[in-house]
């Protein structure tokens, strides 16, 4: 599968309905520091390599969280970043969070989703591990 940035962006693109490919792009980088900042070890550059090699600095360049986000929390936190308000979030954490869920393998996503609070396993498009 092409993991190029155009194709990246194109997919959250499309999955966000944004009319411009800056949208999905901001999109792109508040989600992806969010959830960069929520993992930690080998998950974190796992899922870096997946994904454009711009992505990467997204998310292996965020200082770690000082506390676990509930999924609510999380799309929270994306809005805090943009004020876009909490729809626009929402819309920009499942656009991203699916796109990511795609590109992963499902040993890592089941890592990946370990990792967060339950619950988080429906903004990646995904049911929860059992």
């Amino acid at each position: 599968m092409d993991r190029s940035l155009e194709t990246v962006l194109d997919q959250v693109q499309t999955r966000g309905g944004y009319a411009v490919r800056q949208e999905a792009a901001g999109a792109l980088e508040r989600v992806l520091g969010v959830l960069g900042a929520h993992l930690v070890g080998t998950d974190r550059t796992d899922l870096a390599r997946l994904l454009p090699p711009e992505c990467a600095p997204l998310l292996i360049g965020v200082p770690p969280a000082r506390e676990p986000l509930t999924p609510e929390g999380f799309v929270a936190a994306v809005d805090d970043c943009d004020q876009g308000g909490t729809l626009y979030a929402r819309r920009a954490v499942t656009a991203v969070l699916s796109t990511v869920a795609e590109a992963a393998d499902d040993a890592l996503l089941r890592r990946i989703l370990t990792q967060l609070p339950p619950g988080h396993a429906g903004l990646f498009g995904r049911t929860e591990p059992s």
